[in-house]
């Protein structure tokens, strides 16, 4: 189950391609229930496994789902769901030039943060400048790895980005993935250390400021100033702290909380048929859950026993015993499908075949010295709480104890979890990375050597601490590369999935989403996917805000 959760941990669909081109939009568009109209109120059922921190550094990602997309904005919205569709935010157009290697925006006027100080370009340049000197900020290793080379004003309402090569799969995470903050604020002695920051107080040109904050609850209030007059309709947002998954799904299911992000058992017997005409779901596919090993410890680090560990599961009945079948059985490519089954190398992963095979499995183990009378002894992180990994990981350790190895399932509140990911404190890990447009941003982020950091510091995807120069190499080729050598590329991409296993893949995240049309409507379905509907994706959460409404 997806949640708040490893608030890094969520997206999807269309070709690099897709996101390149120029973008002109004008505007665009407690617990308790529902209130009416123009007033209305939700609550929001999510189990993050931990009570809230009341931090709201939106770089900061152990808690940056609890304020981008509310408090802060990214400068253009782009829908995973909808072949990379764009929604201008803080910028009203985006131009590429003829060589991809200068990205040029113009923010939008008459934009007020919510101390009623304008926004402006400079903020912008500001905000990408400062994870160029902090890069603990730097989350998507914008800096590090595209090539990026300086961002600029130019006049009043302009932003340059030049890159030293063509650039163009980085606007993903320039434009949607970085929130912007202001300069007039993060620029002062009062953030201090802008990586430790707590920011309790967020300043944003979102629709929502912090009301009040409590280790249970976290209560928005519509921001007054916010540029989309008239929005957002829904005035209170409740974001409760959920540690547990019984209680979540128990306001759901009386109507207690509007919008939930979680997994249900039986959810067509347990919600849908409290009220068969309001209560619904939708659970589109994102990227994977997998078992992510630390490729830095004696024993994970070795690739027999990896491939051990892929070979003596099954991966379909994980699905179907962990999370109810909701979230289906992933492969060992790593591309999710049907999603991205046009990314996929079928004659490759039949080559590899990582089907069961637990006699594969141990004789992999034998040759790494582990058998009956000498078992191979592991440990797993996962989050306290999240009832479908658990029940994944049960099966998932039934299964290896056929093969000869001893896992040992440790649950921990989301806070300490996300610490030990970060640092690289464990054997193996129970994960789901963000994913985005194409299966290379997914990728991207489990093997990027920028993307991690040694053992004790912090990484920012990448927890594995993978690292190999060739692979840098293909992930950095591919800003450059035409649409057929993309395709070339995500293909060898796979086949170091298949061959260096540096995680296995379980089952396909998916963005799960719970909502009631009784009091609210507005909702993203599959018939109209305008953003990825759970309520921990960013700052898709935004865009479903705003277009929600009190009946």
């Amino acid at each position: 189950m997806q949640s708040s959760r490893s608030s890094r941990l969520r997206r999807l669909i269309a070709s690099a391609a897709a996101v390149a081109a120029t973008v002109v939009l004008a505007t665009g568009c407690t617990s308790g229930g529902a209130s009416s109209g123009s007033n209305a109120v939700i609550s929001i059922a999510n189990t993050t496994g931990a009570t809230w921190t009341c931090g709201f550094n939106p770089f900061n990602p152990a808690v940056n789902g609890e304020s981008f997309g509310f408090a802060y904005e990214p400068l253009v919205f782009v829908n995973a769901l909808k072949n990379a569709a764009q929604t201008p935010m803080l910028a009203t157009k985006a131009t590429w030039s003829t060589d991809f290697k200068t990205l040029t925006f113009a923010t939008r006027h008459g934009v007020k943060w919510s101390d009623g100080k304008p926004f402006s370009a400079a903020d912008v340049a500001f905000t990408f400048n400062l994870l160029k000197k902090d890069p603990g900020l730097d989350l998507n290793a914008l800096w590090s790895s595209s090539g990026l080379q300086s961002v600029s004003q130019s006049g009043q309402d302009q932003v340059v980005f030049q890159f030293k090569a063509p650039a163009q799969p980085y606007f993903y995470y320039i434009a949607d993935q970085t929130p912007i903050v202001p300069m007039h604020i993060w620029s002062t002695s009062a953030v201090g250390n802008p990586v430790s920051f707590a920011d309790a107080k967020p300043v944003g040109t979102g629709p929502y400021t912090v009301a009040r904050c409590t280790p249970q609850n976290i209560q928005y209030s519509a921001n007054p100033t916010y540029w989309q007059h008239g929005k957002p309709t829904v005035k209170t947002v409740n974001y409760p702290a959920y540690t547990e998954a019984a209680p979540a799904n128990q306001d759901l299911a009386s109507g207690k909380a509007q919008w939930g992000g979680q997994f249900i058992p039986s959810i067509d017997k347990y919600y849908v048929a409290r009220d068969k005409a309001h209560n619904h779901y939708w659970f589109p596919p994102t990227s994977n859950v997998s078992l992510a090993f630390n490729l830095k410890h004696p024993v994970t680090s070795k690739l027999a026993v990896r491939q051990a560990i892929a070979y003596a599961v099954d991966r379909g009945t994980v699905s179907k015993i962990g999370e109810n079948g909701y979230e289906p059985a992933a492969n060992q490519s790593g591309i999710v499908l049907p999603t991205f089954r046009s990314w996929y190398d079928s004659a490759l992963a039949g080559q590899y075949d990582y089907t069961q095979n637990q006699s594969k499995a141990k004789a992999l183990l034998a040759s790494a010295g582990y058998s009956a009378s000498n078992p191979l002894k592991l440990s797993v992180l996962t989050v306290s709480g999240f009832t479908d990994w658990d029940a994944s990981l049960q099966e998932i350790k039934q299964e290896l104890a056929q093969v000869n190895v001893l896992l040992t399932v440790q649950d921990l509140a989301g806070q300490t979890y996300n610490t030990r990911l970060y640092k690289g404190d464990f054997d193996a890990a129970y994960i789901s990375e963000t994913g985005g447009p194409a299966p290379y941003y997914e990728l991207r982020q489990m093997l990027l050597s920028a993307n991690s950091a040694p053992l004790g510091q912090n990484a920012t995807s990448n927890f594995m601490r993978f690292s190999d120069p060739a692979v840098d190499g293909l992930l950095n080729q591919y800003a450059s590369a035409s649409e057929t050598e993309q395709h070339a590329i995500v293909s060898k991409l796979q086949k170091v999935m298949l061959t260096q296993v540096p995680v296995v893949p379980m089952t396909e995240s998916v963005s799960w989403s719970q909502y009631e049309t009784k009091t609210i409507s507005g909702w993203p379905t599959a018939s109209d996917p305008y953003a990825l509907p759970a309520p921990y994706a960013y700052p898709d959460e935004e865009q479903v805000l705003l277009r929600l409404k009190g009946k």
